[in-house]
């Protein structure tokens, strides 16, 4: 276990900062000034500065806050609407378990990011558009993961006993089930942060998320892209905080899967 410290500290760190954004900002990110415009990394602006002149470092940490806890917030939901979804239908069975899992296989059908994109576009764009895209998208693998392990302990001698000792069905579902199988879903969860934001990110690159002049990753690349050559930094200070952010999530759920592997 202390072998994930480190990572859960890293993780930490950056959810912190997140919450806590609007105190750790050095100036308001939404504050202009044009004679300051495209302005390189200096003592006063670490960073540098946009086409309007507000400080990228400011608005990198307030963007912390809308991708990092829109993405935790939509996995947070997508997890655990899917994994009850699929405990339901891999325990109770039948047609209902028929139904469920042939619309799960719809939308598992559809490559992903295009069909959030098409999902995100019809919706109208916006961030909350965007998040709910992905939502659609997203529930029908932990539905899928979570019945699959369901099917695994169905039969257990444990839930023989509940039914015995006349538990519900509900109570049995909530008190017995959903604890067995919250092992792998988290892990698969922790890996999956990284991947969602991403693609929330790069929802709003392609402007079908975060709208201006809301401070959001994908959102800061997609209006530097075109000042790539002239004023890098205002596109790598939000590629580098995505690049920071995923890859501290996607180590973290590595060394998660290989402890709680380790502990069966």
């Amino acid at each position: 276990m202390k072998k994930l410290i480190p990572y859960f500290a890293a993780a930490g760190l950056l959810i912190f900062i997140a919450i806590f954004a609007d105190f750790l900002t050095p100036f308001d990110p939404y504050a202009q000034d044009l004679e300051g415009a495209l302005s390189p990394p200096n003592s006063v602006n670490f960073l540098g500065t946009d086409r309007y002149g507000r400080d990228v470092l400011s608005r990198v940490i307030v963007g912390s806050q809308t991708t990092l806890c829109a993405s935790l917030l939509l996995l947070a939901t997508i997890s655990s609407f899917g994994s009850l979804i699929g405990a339901i239908c891999g325990y109770s069975g039948g047609r209902l378990d028929v139904f469920l899992m042939r619309i799960s296989d719809i939308f598992l059908a559809f490559p992903q990011m295009v069909f959030a994109i098409a999902a995100a576009g019809a919706l109208g764009g916006g961030l909350l558009n965007a998040a709910a895209a992905l939502a659609i998208i997203g529930w029908p693998k932990y539905a899928r993961i979570s019945r699959g392990l369901v099917l695994s302990i169905r039969s257990m001698p444990y839930l023989n006993a509940a039914k015995m000792a006349g538990s519900s069905s509900t109570k049995i579902l909530f008190a017995h089930v959903m604890p067995n199988i919250a092992g792998p879903v988290l892990v698969t969860a922790a890996l999956d942060i990284g991947t969602i934001i991403m693609e929330l990110a790069g929802l709003s690159f392609l402007g079908l998320g975060a709208m201006p002049p809301t401070a959001e990753w994908g959102a800061m690349m997609n209006n530097g892209r075109s000042m790539l050559q002239t004023a890098p930094w205002v596109i790598l200070a939000p590629g580098t905080a995505i690049f920071i952010t995923v890859a501290t999530f996607n180590l973290l759920g590595d060394k998660l899967r290989d402890y709680l592997g380790g502990q069966r």
